[in-house]
C-alpha cells in the first residue's frame, strides 16, 4: 500500500460521503474508512429491492462503486478528487439477507488510476453470503475538488 498522502482522509472521505445525496437516497451508512479500505452498510428495505423481494442489482452496484471508490480517495492528495471510469461486477448470489455490507479495497493506487475491488456480502442472521464481485478503475481528479469543497 501506498503512504498515507493526507493525513486527514477519513475526514475528507465522510464529509464527501455525506454529500453523496444516491447514498442518503438509499439509506447507507459509511462506518469503516481506513487507508486504501471502506465499507458501506445498506439495509435491506422495500425501497431497494426488485420484484422477487432481492436488493436490485443496481442498487448492489451503486455501494459497490461507493465503496471501492471511496477507498481509492484515501490514498490521493488532500487537493484531488477521484471519479470511476470502469467497473465489472458479477452478481453471484441474491442480495437477499437483512443488510448488505460492500467492502471496497484499493489493488493498485497510482498517480493517475487507482484499481479497486469491492465485495457485497448479503447478512442474515449474522451469516454473510457474497452475492457480489467488482473490479474497478478510479481515475485521480489533481487540482478538481468535490462540489461543495
Amino acid at each position: 500500500m501506498t503512504r498515507v498522502s493526507d493525513p486527514h482522509f477519513a475526514d475528507r472521505v465522510r464529509q464527501s460521503f455525506d454529500r453523496q445525496q444516491a447514498m442518503i437516497l438509499i439509506r447507507a451508512e459509511l462506518p469503516v474508512v481506513e487507508h486504501g479500505r471502506a465499507e458501506i452498510h445498506l439495509p435491506h428495505w422495500d425501497g431497494v429491492t426488485q420484484q422477487h423481494g432481492y436488493v436490485h442489482g443496481g442498487v448492489v452496484g451503486m455501494i459497490a462503486d461507493s465503496a471501492a471508490g471511496y477507498a481509492a480517495m484515501t490514498t490521493v492528495p488532500a487537493g484531488a478528487s477521484v471519479l470511476t471510469v470502469e467497473y465489472k461486477m458479477n452478481l453471484m448470489a441474491p442480495a437477499d439477507g437483512d443488510k448488505l455490507v460492500a467492502r471496497g479495497l484499493v489493488v493498485r493506487a497510482g498517480r493517475t488510476l487507482v484499481v479497486t475491488q469491492a465485495e457485497v456480502f448479503a447478512v442474515k442472521d449474522g451469516s454473510e453470503t457474497q452475492c457480489a464481485l467488482m473490479q474497478q478503475t478510479i481515475m485521480v481528479m489533481h487540482g478538481k475538488t468535490e462540489k461543495g469543497d
